[in-house]
């Protein structure tokens, strides 16, 4: 006998709800008790949503499932820091990571299985990649972290911060991001606040523009060199998207979105972009831009290319943006015990792209 295809409501922002349970002949408001028990409650059993029919509930049941990702590794760094491993199919999971903070708790959630733009000192780059993640495999991140997390000690949620800054280039996956965002922002969602709610981007510059006109969230962009001919090889689609366009698009989100800032992601890598004078390009570069400049120091991991700037280079760079008045946070490392720092995530990827089999065969001709 055939398995019934069931539809998942975690894939379903509030207006694709609404929709779904008028096609069940239902009132549209049911929607709204339904998230309710999934976002605030925690809740997969539709027989435990006591506030729906009998009949619906049954009807729910017979058609319809509320399934995330499941958990299968569970690591905790002595800096607690958390990462979790989640199988999203068959040959391939995805990482999220949470690091608490005096104030406030940040999940780092991913948004592909590997990523495409192989950006050259990302341990994600080199798995590959196989696929998209869709709405329900984001959202059911962040809903398996607000159950395993709970509340501490005064009733309050330990989760208040979402980051896109996991595995893979959120703009690249628009199609399932933006619904998800919506979900995250929802009073009867998640309910985080639009400044508690960032996305990561490396430069896909169209899809930039249409965030900006769909959705107002926190913005971060990789940058990592103020020129293209550094950003050409260690960021590739730059090669598409140089600075002078992405800077447009950045201005541009600016624009629709008053009061905002972005915040710029430069990873510093030994002799490759953190001079003084790479300093003073990037001081130019973002002149007129409200700006915060997040320097983060780059985290090995097995195989790379490249080291770690020094911390005096990093300081003397920092002192040269601090003295053309930009705001300048070195960013602690987090969590690189259980490879969960920034840049080291890397999951388990069946490799469409075959970019683990080329790198493979470029650094055996290199040794032969």
């Amino acid at each position: 006998m055939a398995e019934v295809l069931r539809n998942n409501l975690l894939s379903m922002d509030r207006a694709a709800l609404e929709a779904y349970f008028e096609r069940l002949g239902e009132k549209p408001f049911r929607a709204r008790q339904v998230m309710k028990w999934v976002y605030h409650q925690g809740e997969t059993d539709f027989s435990a949503m006591t506030d729906l029919s009998k009949a619906l509930r049954e009807k729910l049941a017979a058609t319809a499932e509320v399934r995330p990702p499941r958990v299968i590794a569970d690591q905790l760094s002595r800096d607690g820091t958390r990462k979790w491993l989640m199988r999203v199919d068959a040959g391939n999971s995805v990482e999220t990571v949470f690091i608490p903070e005096e104030g406030r708790g940040t999940l780092c959630i991913s948004s592909q299985v590997g990523c495409a733009l192989d950006c050259q000192f990302c341990a994600t780059a080199e798995q590959g990649f196989n696929r998209n993640l869709d709405v329900a495999e984001i959202l059911g991140q962040i809903w398996h972290a607000d159950r395993l997390l709970g509340r501490d000690e005064n009733g309050n949620r330990r989760l208040t911060n979402i980051v896109l800054m996991g595995m893979g280039e959120p703009l690249a996956n628009f199609r399932n991001v933006l619904p998800a965002l919506r979900v995250m922002l929802d009073d009867l969602g998640f309910g985080f606040s639009k400044r508690r709610v960032t996305l990561s981007t490396s430069g896909v510059v169209s899809n930039l523009y249409r965030l900006a006109d769909e959705i107002d969230v926190a913005l971060a962009v990789s940058l990592h060199a103020p020129v293209d001919e550094i950003r050409d090889e260690i960021v590739p689609i730059n090669r598409k998207w140089p600075l002078a366009e992405l800077m447009d698009a950045c201005r541009y989100y600016i624009e629709r979105h008053p009061g905002r800032h972005i915040t710029w992601e430069y990873v510093m890598l030994d002799g490759v972009n953190d001079s003084e004078a790479e300093a003073r390009q990037v001081a130019k570069l973002l002149a007129g831009i409200p700006s915060k400049i997040n320097l983060i120091p780059f985290n090995p991991y097995p195989g790379a290319r490249y080291r770690r700037s020094s911390d005096a280079r990093i300081e003397r760079f920092r002192k040269v943006l601090q003295d053309k008045d930009f705001l300048v946070i070195t960013r602690k490392t987090r969590g690189d015990d259980i490879d969960a720092a920034c840049g080291q995530l890397a999951g388990e990827v069946q490799d469409r792209s075959r970019r683990q089999e080329r790198r493979a065969a470029a650094r055996a001709e290199a040794v032969s």
